[in-house]
């Protein structure tokens, strides 16, 4: 059977028609202005305020990125119309619109390098079958909900099914409609499968097909004839390539996004209900006293334990933060109370956060030291170690979670300190973890509602459409004072 969505594998649908009226000023030339607009559409893949109140995104860092590198002023415009990226482009309203499809049919507007991959997706209620799915949208007795850069492939999928119907999402991102089919509010959506592998964790009620389109590219728009913007493009995401920053942003946002399946994310979400309001003054305490966000707290209790403060392991370890006897003693609680295992587990993971070198940034501070609460800080520094023989950055969680899983292969922990560890647990450990924070950041209020975004003097924010920005996470930054620490935790 041919794939139904093969034919969405085609170039984006973003024709404009007759140009309305100019709805903005033009820009002046970058290279006069030292100044880049840029069109940017909120999303979970591009551009959002994360849990600390922080803007974020994978579209973000790369532009403020190339920003700096070439001493350039930035002002994102948010734009949740994925159409008008093109028409403003070509209206001279910006100078980029970035994470957007490539294409050939744009008039006037020309691409840079592709850094990222995306296949069109369908996305059903898990309580019917994909043939279900499949045969309810070809004969048209369901209609699809889609974004505009599938309008074309769909055109061209009709004349296979005539009956085949659908509904464009002028506005708004995948994720959302990718919460509607959760919520039963429509039957059926084309997204990215990016999109749709980040929301399936939050909406566990949804399916994604396994029959896809072929990879599509994304790239940064931009007008044609800007010569110079093109090779300042092309010198940019060559390099960033090459020194694998690019691969390492990716893995930021996206690195974890498959570590939960449908049935662990049901059991997560039913718990967060019923048992996580037991505790949750309690993490929030916790928070008040180390800073950690009370939501990381809370899903590293659960990673541990599932919120149960009578679990205990083969190793010893027990408690609903399940500590060690040494370390409880150490942190001064009695590990078998939840609300003192609460705060020993924050104080322990606080202590390893902190205790990290000052050049270790954030999220990976906490990642690392996750790592090192699961499987100890001496083999954490032992595969940090590796990493700098092996010419990694110690300090990057996507690096060192590399040679963690290395501590099992005598070649490798014979040759540092503190020898053999499981060292593929910590890994999925913290994967997983981090998915469970995800989740818990999408539903639960933040102890402390953050202030405004901060930015930096060469950044400015638009969002003329006052689109809701707050969507995903990000960690707690630690402290400024750090206490001195040894590996013999």
């Amino acid at each position: 059977m041919k794939n139904w969505l093969i034919a969405l594998a085609t170039v984006a649908l973003v024709g404009c028609g007759d140009m309305p009226a100019n709805t903005a000023p033009q820009t002046s030339p970058w290279s006069e202005s030292r100044e880049l607009v840029v069109l940017v559409q909120n999303g979970p893949t591009t551009f959002y305020v994360d849990a600390e109140g922080h803007y974020a995104g994978l579209e973000y860092d790369l532009v403020t990125r190339f920003a700096s590198e070439n001493g350039l002023k930035v002002r994102f415009v948010v734009e949740p119309n994925y159409a008008k990226l093109f028409e403003r482009l070509q209206r001279h309203e910006a100078h980029l619109a970035v994470g957007v499809h490539a294409t050939k049919d744009e008039q006037g507007i020309r691409f840079g390098p592709a850094y990222q991959s995306v296949r069109p997706v369908l996305v059903y209620r898990n309580d019917r079958s994909e043939q279900r799915a499949l045969d309810a949208v070809r004969t048209g007795s369901a209609t699809i909900e889609t974004m505009p850069q599938y309008v074309q492939g769909l055109n061209q999928l009709k004349l296979e099914f005539p009956s085949l119907t659908w509904r464009i999402a002028e506005a708004g991102d995948g994720e959302e409609l990718v919460e509607a089919v959760a919520q039963r509010k429509i039957d059926y959506a084309i997204v990215d499968s990016q999109v749709a592998g980040l929301a399936q964790k939050y909406y566990p009620q949804v399916a994604i097909s396994s029959k896809n389109g072929e990879p599509q590219q994304l790239a940064w728009a931009m007008q044609d004839g800007d010569s110079d913007l093109q090779a300042k493009l092309t010198q940019f995401f060559g390099e960033i390539k090459t020194d694998k920053s690019l691969a390492k942003l990716i893995d930021r946002y996206y690195g974890h996004v498959n570590r939960v399946g449908s049935p662990d994310a049901v059991a997560f979400l039913n718990k967060r209900t019923s048992v996580l309001p037991r505790y949750e003054k309690w993490f929030k305490k916790a928070e008040a006293e180390t800073q950690i966000d009370w939501r990381l707290l809370a899903a590293v209790g659960y990673q541990e334990s599932h919120w149960d403060p009578a679990a205990v392991s083969a190793f010893g370890v027990r408690g609903l933060m399940m500590l060690t006897q040494d370390t409880a003693q150490r942190m001064g609680v009695d590990r078998l109370d939840p609300l003192q295992s609460i705060l020993g587990g924050a104080r322990y993971l606080a202590l390893l956060r902190d205790g990290l070198p000052d050049e270790v940034a954030e999220p990976d501070r906490t990642w690392l030291a996750l790592a090192a609460y699961n499987v100890g800080l001496g083999h954490l520094l032992d595969a940090r170690e590796l990493a700098r023989r092996q010419g990694k950055n110690p300090d990057s969680w996507a690096d060192v979670k590399t040679t963690l899983p290395l501590l099992r292969d005598p070649k490798y922990y014979n040759t540092v300190r503190f020898g053999y560890a499981r060292g593929g647990e910590p890994v999925a450990y913290v994967e997983t973890l981090r998915s469970f924070y995800d989740i818990l950041v999408r539903f639960e209020a933040p102890a402390v509602t953050p202030a405004a975004p901060l930015l930096a003097e060469n950044v400015e924010v638009q969002n003329p459409a006052n689109r809701v920005l707050q969507i995903s996470n990000r960690v707690a930054k630690a402290k400024t004072k750090k206490p001195v620490m040894t590996a013999a935790l």
